[in-house]
């Protein structure tokens, strides 16, 4: 098939599943178009199956701010027509969902004829989606698609619960190529790289919003530390990452953190891990807690939104209420107290991932691209 894929081309987990699903379908055999604004991250290379193109936005003095909507949609109706598009598969309700049935109406218009897929994430339904400037045309935009998916049991039902949807709504969890993270049995993992051999390692991997609680992660590790020796990889760039900065310093930790920035080495920096910390007060899925499971890593996590479908209490990890900080320290103590304990945990959540793996969900999507045509 032909497809073409509408993202956020950042870090984010709606970005990073987009651009890998992308890969996965190219690698199958299917033609893969994304059309965003910048090249996806984790888009790290380009092929006869897969081809980027560009949003561009010109500088118009009459707006105050660039109409990305509107290029959004006029980008998508060029590389159709150029390329025989048959699905578009867009990511995020606002404002690519939009964009896209704007652009379905341009192409029915010219006699081409396109089905629209829309994957919701999360934050596009329940913080953005459901803002009262932007409700109906999400509501809209969800209604209009030819077929809906959600990364979640629980994001369907907040979908559901927050606006009138018409259309069913499948639950698609997000996925990982497995095989990308057995390097965490291999020996280039250097645990001597970060920690000394009596240190246990701990890590966090986001965007560094507010809705991450990384100053939560700080006062875990901080805890946990007071126990046992103990280091924190802090991965990942975004608007909390100074305060937790200034909180490890006023904690006493900050030598016993490395912050490392965003990057694309996810895999090998988890495959030093030994506990993942995930305090986050809202996740609609949980992408970054299931590549720490699939690098053998055990999981400290809130039972916020869908995290419970990915970490679950007592095997792979354990579940706390959203700011219970002294009960996500206890429980990281409670895994990290014996070695046999620890390898227990991280055995158990590196097999739970297999539900998970690229092979489970990519047929999902290619039966789902079908049925819109049904």
């Amino acid at each position: 098939m032909k497809i073409g894929i509408v993202c956020y081309p950042t870090f984010g987990g709606s970005g990073v599943m987009a651009t890998e699903l992308g890969m996965a379908l190219a690698n199958k055999g299917h033609e893969v178009h994304f059309i965003t604004y910048n090249q996806p991250v984790r888009l790290d290379f380009i092929s006869h199956n897969l081809h980027f193109h560009e949003v561009m936005l010109e500088e118009y003095p009459l707006f105050q701010y660039q109409p990305y909507e509107l290029a959004l949609s006029t980008k998508m109706v060029e590389v159709v027509k150029q390329y025989n598009l048959e699905v578009l598969h867009v990511h995020y309700a606002i404002p690519h969902a939009y964009a896209a049935y704007m652009a379905k109406k341009m192409l029915k218009e010219k006699g081409i004829k396109v089905k629209v897929v829309t994957t919701l994430h999360g934050t596009d339904i329940t913080l953005v989606g459901s803002h009262p400037s932007y409700k109906t045309a999400a509501e809209f935009s969800i209604n209009k698609s030819d077929e809906v998916t959600a990364v979640s049991n629980s994001l369907r039902e907040d979908t559901l619960r927050l606006f009138s949807i018409e259309k069913d709504i499948k639950v698609v969890y997000n996925f990982i190529d497995t095989v990308k993270y057995d390097i965490a049995d291999q020996e280039e993992c250097m645990r001597s790289a970060v920690a000394n051999p009596d240190e246990k390692i701990l890590t966090h991997v986001s965007n560094f919003r507010p809705v991450k609680r990384v100053l939560d992660v700080v006062k875990v590790f901080h805890q946990v530390q007071q126990n046992i020796p103990a280091k924190l990889l802090m991965v990942g760039d975004g608007p909390e990452r100074s305060k937790a900065e200034v909180l490890a310093k006023e904690l006493g930790v900050y030598d016993k953190i490395l912050f490392l920035g965003n990057s694309n080495e996810v895999a090998k920096l988890l495959c030093y891990s030994d506990v993942f910390l995930l305090p986050s007060a809202a996740e609609s899925f949980g992408l970054a807690a299931l590549e720490a499971m699939a690098a053998n890593t055990a999981v400290i996590s809130t039972n916020a939104g869908g995290l419970p479908e990915v970490n679950v209490h007592g095997e792979t990890g354990f579940l706390s209420d959203v700011g219970d900080v002294e009960d996500m320290a206890n429980n990281t103590l409670k895994i990290l107290e014996n070695d046999a304990t620890l390898l227990g945990f991280k055995q158990r959540a590196k097999a739970h991932t297999k539900q998970f793996s690229l092979d489970k969900i990519l047929p999902q999507y290619e039966n789902i691209y079908q049925t819109a045509f049904s």
